[in-house]
């Protein structure tokens, strides 16, 4: 669909809130989004200029739309949930999340058992959960077995069976481990309480629980039956215990939802911590895949209905790092600053960070314990697709990055065999370059690394890419050139936001399927090589080592600078700035010693 073609129907879209739906000639749907007035948001997907090729590519593929009204933002948010889950659309964000949860069953059945399954059966019986590790529920059913006796065998206990003496107790009983109720020994009612026990114990409420222990002990000791109170003041010791283990916040924050993100390219990862009666029950990480650079607070919204449902929340506040809408009606959002609440917070991201960077390890070692064959299936494959003389067995990847507009470093990742050869990375000061020029800062880097590998007789790479495009791509050939090393490996250039990939004086580009293994590979590299210059700029920016180049400006000191900074963000905003702005700002005696100064006047 054109915007012309879009333009004849635009009328015709409602501007109350509801939910839209994107389907192709095939009838496929592509895409489910909500909106608050319909009409306006439709209409942002054919009105603008996309930099995004997935959203320039989603537009050229809509051929017709449909909506449906609702009677709130809430009412939306929670129908596109649902569609997302139902027809799972290739441009919508991809939750990868496909486990089945835990739960503890309650069986309805006489004197109901208590288990673990998986299996959830519309038979009546209640289930409590989802739980996101099962030892921590076999941890959790010990605990209950320990403490409150019931039942484990699978018998039919039937008052009409009872009654006849069909059953006659077992082990268990003389272990005391459960109070025989299959001969009549303990009632339905006696063994619901202890029923209820259990569900307070997995809802995180211990208090009430303990308080009848400590009762019955108290009892047991007025009445000279100090084995039976010792027995019950073993099980409250054990209770404590396990509140000590998992009570991290002050109990009266009752219960809460807490979620944190980080959002890295295409992908987000979204922790939950769930918090009941103070306590964290349970925690989950999910990962998303972004398909339309959506927002933060875009991603944060679909995680957080999400998980809510998938845990069957029902806490009325939920705790983020920065202020969203959430549509739901009754739900506190609270962005905490200090105290208890910005206590769990930290440990949200602080399970996310550790999440990612697990992630990321076992990403980077994808190749790692398999066979040499299946290594080299991978190599021979991206060989083919890019139609490389050699086998790219040696990989290397060039990336430069910048800090604030200044201080430009570049960065060299090694892949060997397809995995990462740490102790042959590089990292590069640009000693040549002054200013921001990232062509002329691709031109030294590769020419000093390859320079020093002919001086010192090192093995060259079958495969050199360049994060970048067509420019960063002349740049390296021309140091390529100067040290007569064209022939000897290929380079490539690798544009940032599309994947594409350019060969040195080709008009076109290349794209590989997006799930083959040769860009995965590729793609593996660049986020290397990202992730290396990064960790390189925090660590001179924890040195010191960068200082601003505003205070190199003879007559600004460092509060000038960094109020500077702290308004236009970054010295490259700065340099554009006309005299009058910098007087605004910092006044006319420093405004024209900044503005002199980067535009050459004496």
């Amino acid at each position: 669909m054109t915007a012309a073609e879009f333009q004849q129907i635009s009328h015709t879209i409602p501007l109350q809130a509801g939910i839209y739906k994107y389907y192709n000639e095939s009838n496929e749907i592509l895409y489910v989004g909500k909106a608050k007035s319909l009409r306006k948001r439709v209409s942002s997907y054919f009105v603008k200029n996309h930099d995004n090729y997935k959203t320039r590519k989603l537009v050229e593929c809509i051929h017709h739309i449909e909506f449906t009204i609702v009677d709130s933002e809430q009412d939306a948010f929670l129908l596109e949930n649902s569609l997302i889950k139902q027809f799972q659309p290739k441009f919508n964000i991809d939750l990868k999340d496909d486990k089945t949860y835990p739960y503890m069953v309650i069986k309805h059945e006489a004197f109901p058992r208590v288990f673990l399954t998986r299996n959830i059966i519309k038979d009546g019986s209640e289930y409590l959960g989802p739980f996101t590790s099962v030892g921590r529920v076999r941890e959790l059913l010990d605990m209950i077995r320990y403490n409150i006796p019931l039942r484990t065998c699978n018998l039919n206990l039937s008052q009409q069976n009872i009654s006849k003496g069909k059953y006659k107790v077992c082990l268990e009983y003389h272990l005391g481990n459960c109070k025989g109720p299959c001969e009549g020994l303990e009632t339905e009612e006696e063994y619901r309480a202890g029923l209820q026990q259990v569900k307070n114990i997995l809802k995180g409420n211990l208090t009430p629980v303990l308080q009848e222990f400590r009762a019955q002990m108290q009892e047991h000791a007025l009445n000279m039956e100090f084995e039976k109170a010792e027995i019950l003041r073993k099980k409250i010791e054990s209770l404590n215990a396990y509140q000590s283990k998992s009570a991290i916040v002050n109990s009266r924050i009752g219960n809460v939802d807490v979620f944190s993100i980080i959002s890295e390219g295409n992908h987000a990862y979204v922790n939950y911590l769930r918090v009941l009666n103070g306590t964290i029950a349970d925690t989950k990480t999910v990962t998303l895949e972004k398909k339309l650079e959506e927002e933060n607070e875009e991603v944060l919204t679909y995680a957080v209905g999400y998980l809510r449902d998938a845990f069957h929340s029902l806490a009325p506040e939920i705790i983020v790092p920065f202020d969203m809408e959430y549509p739901e009606e009754h739900i506190t959002v609270t962005v905490p600053k200090t105290g208890d609440k910005k206590k769990l917070l930290e440990l949200s991201e602080k399970n996310v960070n550790y999440f990612r960077e697990e992630l990321y390890r076992r990403k980077i070692l994808h190749l790692e314990g398999k066979s040499d064959m299946e290594k080299k299936k991978v190599l021979y494959q991206l060989q083919a697709d890019l139609e490389l003389q050699q086998l790219p067995v040696h990989i290397e990847c060039f990336d430069n990055s910048n800090f604030q507009g200044s201080y430009p470093v570049s960065a060299c990742v090694v892949f060997k065999d397809g995995i990462a050869s740490k102790k042959d990375y590089r990292h590069f000061n640009i000693k040549t370059v002054e200013g921001i020029n990232d062509f002329a800062s691709m031109k030294e880097v590769v020419f000093r690394r390859y320079r020093r590998l002919l001086e010192e007789n090192q093995p060259l790479p079958q495969l050199v890419i360049i994060d970048g495009g067509k420019g960063q791509l002349g740049s390296a050939m021309e140091s390529i050139r100067e040290l007569d090393l064209v022939g000897s490996m290929t380079v490539v250039g690798l544009a940032k936001n599309e994947e594409e990939i350019f060969f040195p004086g080709d008009k076109d580009s290349i794209k590989l399927p997006y799930d083959s293994e040769s860009l995965k590979l590729i793609r593996r590299v660049r986020d290397e090589v990202h992730r290396f210059g990064i960790t390189f700029h925090r660590q001179k920016r924890s040195k010191g080592t960068f200082k601003n180049e505003l205070e190199n400006i003879k007559g600004i000191g460092e509060n000038t600078a960094t109020q500077l900074l702290k308004t236009f963000r970054s010295v490259n905003k700065i340099k554009q700035l006309s005299e009058e702005d910098l007087v605004k700002e910092i006044g006319n005696a420093k405004a024209k010693l900044v503005f002199d100064y980067f535009h050459n006047r004496s």
